[in-house]
């Protein structure tokens, strides 16, 4: 491991760890949550861009802020999570394709200090990552229908 500043703010309470807690807020809540193991939680991200909702977070169950930081065997566990979360977009949205992706610090555009891998659907044209600053906050109701239909394919 090397040596990387923790970009945390003192007293940080990270909100990926208060939904592992069992914490509701209205960006994440225990409905959100599509499959859990010991080592990983795969949930419906709050965010969301135009033509790709209901794409997914997966996170290590331990707190880790970025992938400097993680075990070797959590990190396996986050990428197992990302491939079965990728084939079941495939499955449940009946999408033409699936990106991932991962940030780490500031300037690696990471915005929560806690590791999570974006598992995206994809459809032709949707342009992506033309479209960063449309993204948007959902409701818990928004999110739902997508987790249903995760959680039916996971289960």
């Amino acid at each position: 491991m090397i040596d990387v500043p923790t970009h945390a703010p003192p007293g940080y309470d990270c909100p990926f760890c208060r939904l592992l807690r069992g914490v509701d807020t209205e960006l994440n809540a225990q409905g959100d949550i599509v499959y859990r193991d010991e080592r990983t939680t795969a949930f419906i991200s709050p965010r969301w861009w135009p033509a790709n909702h209901g794409h997914v977070l997966v996170v290590p169950n331990v707190h880790v802020e970025n992938l400097y930081a993680i075990e070797e065997r959590d990190l396996c566990a986050v990428s197992e999570t990302v491939k079965r979360t990728a084939i079941a977009l495939k499955t449940a949205y009946r999408c033409d394709g699936v990106s991932t992706r991962q940030h780490n610090e500031p300037a690696g555009n990471q915005d929560v200090w806690h590791l999570h891998v974006h598992v995206f659907p994809r459809y032709p044209g949707d342009r992506l990552y033309q479209r960063h600053e449309e993204q948007r906050w959902t409701t818990r109701s928004e999110r739902e229908p997508y987790a249903e239909l995760l959680r039916a394919v996971l289960s």
